[in-house]
């Protein structure tokens, strides 16, 4: 289903608890889009959200998806019932935006992907790494020359479990997957985003303390050509002691970005002096750098250069095979506001994710975090924690359309 020209799109939200109000309040003011809709099977909570948005009080999914003038269903449940809900709505011919993970399964991930391939409407999933404005200037700058193919990914996150009780849907894989599943996700489809790959193996191990459910998991997942991505998410610390860093090793140059919500990163790189020219004139660019569509800028984001001539000899060096005269250091800061900024280019990158849906509706195309994308990462969580299972290093298989598997 599209909208008609004009008239914009009616949005029911499915899932009304604390999610479903965040993705309300990001999306609202998109221009075009009304909320109509608000389903959740807790009446009191649905209501409570519908007047502030001036919409309809629903109970089940498929009332939203057959509720007048609705056209695009947003999904806010816990991830067990993702798939179940984004196939219904898909098959109704509405737009669907997912929150991550498509689905707890690879199997109903690829169901979902193959009623998205079959389907007149466009499903996003929310995997918000895609829309951030420092790993689009990433993948910028690789696309320029300016940083080579990245060589190794490395993810650390200190979660907190502060709001986890022990009967937390979190923990419960039937619900939510398990970690690598329920959060996961967002670094595996980062990781492949930033590399131009999904991985073809992966290790995982995962960690109880005694009397606790599993709350520390790590992947080391083998991407084509020799790339390697580790994962590491610990949930077991306060919310005041959290931290998060990846760290991305391109060889003559390294990134390190901090926070899950990106919003600080500094560089490090030798290069010549063409290079070092090039370098320098990134602060000029910054606006079209970090450009990513339907995310305002807050304004003061800002990308300084440093570069310290002749640090080094001028003689080649070499790592990896590859021999180059790099005697100058360039060292960048990007800065979108610090941590204090994480809510804001937060919120902007859930709506800069359902503008890219209503776009791909109204214009066609595909949207950056598609099924295929959410599949993807559904393929190496599950893999990973099977290898958790097992002890054993496993192949990753994304399944293609109905008829077959195979990498990507």
């Amino acid at each position: 289903m599209t909208a008609v020209p004009g008239a914009g799109f009616g949005l029911a939200l499915i899932g009304c608890g604390g999610f479903g109000a965040y993705v309300l309040d990001a999306v609202r003011d998109i221009p075009g889009l009304r909320v109509v809709a608000c389903a959740d099977p807790d009446g009191d909570r649905a209501r409570a959200l519908a007047e502030r948005h001036d919409a309809a009080v629903l109970t089940t999914v498929e009332e939203a998806i057959t509720f007048p003038g609705v056209d695009v269903v947003a999904l806010a449940t816990p991830p067990g019932a993702h798939a179940d809900a984004a196939a219904a709505a898909l098959r109704a011919g509405k737009h669907v935006f997912c929150e991550k993970p498509l689905a707890v399964t690879l199997a109903d991930a690829a169901r979902v992907k193959e009623d998205a391939d079959r389907a007149p409407g466009v499903l996003v999933v929310d995997h918000v790494l895609r829309y951030n404005p420092i790993l689009r200037l990433l993948q910028r700058l690789g696309a320029e020359g300016l940083l080579d193919p990245l060589r190794r990914f490395a993810f650390e996150n200190d979660a907190s479990d502060e709001d986890l009780g022990p009967d937390h849907w979190f923990w419960d894989p039937a619900h939510s997957g398990g970690i690598h599943i329920e959060h996961g996700v967002h670094f595996f489809d980062a990781a492949s985003a930033l590399m131009g790959s999904d991985p073809v193996e992966v290790q995982g191990t995962a960690v109880a303390a005694a009397g606790r459910p599993v709350d520390i998991v790590v992947a080391t997942a083998v991407h084509p050509g020799g790339a390697v991505a580790t994962h590491t998410h610990s949930f077991t610390h306060a919310h005041r002691a959290e931290r998060q860093l990846m760290r991305l090793d391109y060889g003559f140059a390294e990134a390190r970005v901090t926070g899950w919500i990106p919003t600080y990163a500094t560089l490090t790189a030798w290069t010549d002096e063409t290079g070092a020219t090039r370098w320098e004139q990134l602060p000029e660019r910054a606006g079209d750098l970090l450009a990513v569509p339907g995310l305002r800028p807050y304004g003061d984001e800002r990308i300084t250069v440093s570069v310290s001539r002749d640090a080094g000899s001028d003689r080649p060096a070499s790592g990896r095979g590859i021999r180059r005269s790099v005697p100058h250091r360039v060292d960048v800061v990007v800065d979108l506001g610090g941590e204090p900024r994480k809510p804001y280019v937060y919120a902007e990158s859930v709506r800069a994710a359902f503008t890219d849906l209503l776009h791909c509706a109204a214009h066609g195309g595909t949207p950056v975090a598609d099924a295929r994308a959410g599949l993807a990462a559904v393929a190496v969580a599950e893999a990973a924690t099977r290898s958790a299972q097992t002890g054993r290093t496993l192949p990753v298989i994304v399944p293609a359309r109905s008829g077959g598997e195979g990498p990507r």
